[in-house]
């Protein structure tokens, strides 16, 4: 039998993940300065996504990596759509608040990222009684490359507003594929202290005390 040897890690390495975590951040376009990326980078940051946990070891997961600009542009076009749409589910105030937030860095980020979740055409260990599991790893990946992304100091913004099959066509993505997130990611020129819909009161923090249950819900 082989027992498990694998690497144990100190507290003080814990802890500087904990700060990488708390630190993590939402970089929208105004943030980006534009300069390419190396690519010992971009080999880190899809290296972290591709040692993501996966059910049943599936690695369901595939990337586009973005840099014409001539596509960023019809990817811009989407969100533009998308955006115009979104805002009008807000009251009046929200709308105009709305209207004000930079939501996206498509052309300003060097470099975009669309994910994808490609399904399996064959069983997969733990995905039968629960089928978003297949989605639930791709996010997996998509948080290590955003872990990853902070500890190098680098900007990643996951923009949600697009239409994801327009965005399929305009990658020719295979008809089985299924777009779950298009990350901008970038060098920065920093990092808000807290969250920035945060910090423009968009949304409150919720207190853990109003998201934590023992046992089971009352």
């Amino acid at each position: 039998m082989q027992y498990p040897n694998g690497k144990l890690f100190t507290e003080e390495e814990a802890t500087l993940l904990q700060e990488i975590i708390l630190h993590r951040r939402d970089t929208r376009g105004n943030r980006f300065l534009g300069m390419p990326l190396e690519e010992r980078h971009v080999d880190q940051l899809l290296t972290a996504a591709l040692h993501a946990p996966s059910v049943g070891f599936s690695q369901p997961w595939e990337f586009v990596l973005i840099r014409d600009k001539n596509t960023r542009q019809q990817v811009k076009e989407s969100f533009s759509e998308e955006s115009a749409a979104a805002g009008n589910a807000f009251t009046e105030d929200r709308q105009q608040e709305y209207s004000r937030l930079k939501l996206e860095g498509i052309l300003e980020a060097p470099l975009n990222i669309a994910v994808f979740y490609r399904s399996s055409d064959k069983p997969v260990l733990g995905q039968a009684s629960m089928k978003e599991t297949g989605l639930y790893s791709v996010v997996c990946a998509i948080q290590n490359m955003w872990l990853m992304a902070r500890a190098l100091n680098i900007g990643m913004g996951w923009v949600s507003i697009l239409d994801p099959v327009k965005v399929g066509h305009i990658l020719n993505a295979p008809s089985g594929n299924q777009l779950v997130a298009y990350l901008c990611l970038g060098y920065t020129d920093g990092f808000y202290t807290q969250p920035e819909l945060e910090i423009l009161q968009w949304e409150k923090r919720r207190q853990r005390s109003a998201m934590l249950w023992y046992e089971r819900y009352p």
